[in-house]
């Protein structure tokens, strides 16, 4: 990355850190291409999502479906036009949807959110250039618990007649799968007999569709370990699992290679192989 463009983004990243979320998503931003949809999923909630369709799609263009991070309690789907527009550069068809955060809603409920926003990508796919059958579920840290709950725990799909399998994949960016719930997080996930609810990595039984879990080694928000036993686990239950350290990464970078894919060079063509050829892939590992 050059040295004027690092010291612009050292600079934003300051601003994410201490609270001024507002400039640092337009820095990101400033680029990138507005949807070319929304849609409202829930109406009873007031809960929409945008879609970014690649200019030239195929009829099977892949879809992956993205949550965004913000501990469960911050967060638009306006922030992420850099994740939507980016993937819609390489013919993917990019959803980036809205769900409710703390105080608004804690967990479950936005895990409610995740299945019903799931459930309207797949039956609307189509209708943008995507084949409802090569749906992956994606997020970046709360989001990327969120996207790997759906696939580990049944339960979550079956409220929309879904279920794990109907996913073809899980992409996870810096993601909570076996954390440590104090403080703060305390409300949010509600009474600690529902804690272990929340673990991703307590509900792998072999039913799951493959993964692909990406995660900085300096990543001081969320360690590492979270995307290594989630990894662990999968394999040893059979599922293909593909894990992606980045090297002295911190918990952002992983989002970072979104609108400067210089800054983790490894990030977008890992997710872009994933999307492309997990089919493939599945039970291969």
């Amino acid at each position: 990355m050059p040295r004027p463009f690092r010291a612009c983004f050292a600079a934003a990243l300051a601003l994410l850190v201490s609270g001024c979320q507002s400039a640092f998503f337009g820095f990101v931003n400033r680029d990138s291409a507005q949807p070319d949809a929304t849609a409202v999923y829930d109406a009873p909630r007031g809960l929409s999502l945008d879609i970014y369709r690649p200019r030239d799609a195929a009829p099977d263009a892949p879809v992956v479906l993205f949550f965004y991070g913000g501990s469960w309690q911050h967060g638009m789907r306006a922030q992420y036009r850099f994740v939507g527009s980016r993937l819609a550069e390489h013919g993917v068809v990019a959803v980036v949807a809205d769900y409710r955060t703390w105080p608004a809603a804690g967990f479950p409920a936005f895990m409610e959110d995740a299945a019903r926003a799931t459930r309207w990508t797949r039956d609307h796919a189509a209708e943008y250039g995507g084949d409802p059958g090569r749906l992956f579920v994606a997020g970046h840290s709360a989001g990327a618990q969120i996207a790997a709950l759906l696939g580990t725990d049944a339960r979550r799909l079956a409220v929309v007649g879904m279920k794990p399998q109907d996913l073809a994949g899980v992409i996870g960016l810096s993601g909570p799968y076996d954390f440590v719930i104090s403080g703060k997080l305390e409300e949010i996930f509600g009474p600690r007999a529902q804690w272990p609810e929340a673990m991703a990595v307590r509900f792998v039984d072999g039913d799951e569709p493959p993964f692909l879990l990406i995660h900085g080694d300096g990543d001081r928000t969320v360690d590492v370990t979270n995307s290594r036993k989630l990894d662990f686990a999968l394999r040893r239950k059979g599922v293909s699992s593909t894990l992606e350290v980045i090297r002295g990464g911190n918990h952002f970078v992983t989002a970072a290679a979104f609108y400067d894919p210089e800054k983790a060079p490894e990030v977008l063509p890992a997710i872009l192989d994933f999307v492309r050829g997990a089919g493939e892939r599945a039970g291969s590992d």
